[in-house]
C-alpha cells in the first residue's frame, strides 16, 4: 500500500505508485482534461513516482470508502528553501460530485498542515471557469496573467496564476 499523505471525510491522498500510472495518463488525455492542461509523458511520471517524492510528487485521490481513484495532483518543488509548493496538475476524474473541492482542501491541509509551507500555487488557462470558480471560493488569490507563455494546438495561451498563502490558509479554514 502506498503512502497515505492526509486523510479528508471521503477522500485520502496517498502518493502515487507505477501501479497508477495508466490511471494518470488516462486522466490527463481525456478530452473534458487536456483541454486545461499541458499533458506530460508517461515516461516523466514514471521518474517522479520512483524519485520518492524528494522534489515533485505524484498524488492519487481515492475514495476511502472504496480505495478507488478519483483524481490526482501533480505537485513540484516539495521540499525547497522558499517553502512556496507548485501544484502542477489537479485533475479531478469523478465530477459534479464535490471530490474537486474536498481534495483541493486536503493537498491544503498537507502543504500547510503537515508540510509546513508558506505558498502553495497554481496556473490556470482563462477559459477554465469551473477550476478557476473552484480556486477562488477556496481561497486561491488571482497573482497575475502570464501572457502568452504556452502553446496550445499552435495558439499561444495566456495563464493565471494563483495562489493562497499559509496564514490565508489558516484564517480560513
Amino acid at each position: 500500500m502506498s503512502e497515505i499523505l492526509i486523510e479528508g471525510e471521503r477522500l485520502r491522498l496517498r502518493r502515487a505508485e507505477l501501479s497508477d500510472l495508466n490511471y494518470i495518463m488516462e486522466l490527463q488525455h481525456a478530452p473534458e482534461n487536456k483541454k486545461f492542461i499541458v499533458p506530460f509523458s508517461a515516461e516523466l511520471h514514471t521518474k517522479i513516482i520512483n524519485s520518492g517524492g524528494t522534489e515533485d510528487m505524484d498524488i492519487i485521490i481515492e475514495e476511502i470508502s472504496t480505495g478507488a481513484p478519483v483524481g490526482y495532483f501533480m505537485v513540484c518543488r516539495v521540499n525547497n528553501p522558499f517553502k512556496s509548493m507548485e501544484w502542477r496538475h489537479v485533475i479531478v476524474g469523478k465530477k459534479s460530485v464535490g471530490y474537486g473541492r474536498e481534495g483541493l482542501k486536503l493537498l491544503m491541509r498537507w502543504t500547510f498542515e503537515v508540510k509546513k509551507f508558506h505558498r502553495g500555487w497554481l496556473d490556470c488557462k482563462p477559459y477554465n471557469t469551473v477550476a478557476l470558480n473552484l480556486y477562488e471560493s477556496s481561497g486561491l488569490r488571482r497573482d497575475g496573467v502570464e501572457r502568452e507563455c504556452i502553446i496550445t494546438d499552435g495558439v499561444y495561451e495566456d495563464l493565471i496564476v494563483l495562489s493562497i498563502l499559509d496564514r490565508e490558509f489558516f484564517a480560513r479554514y
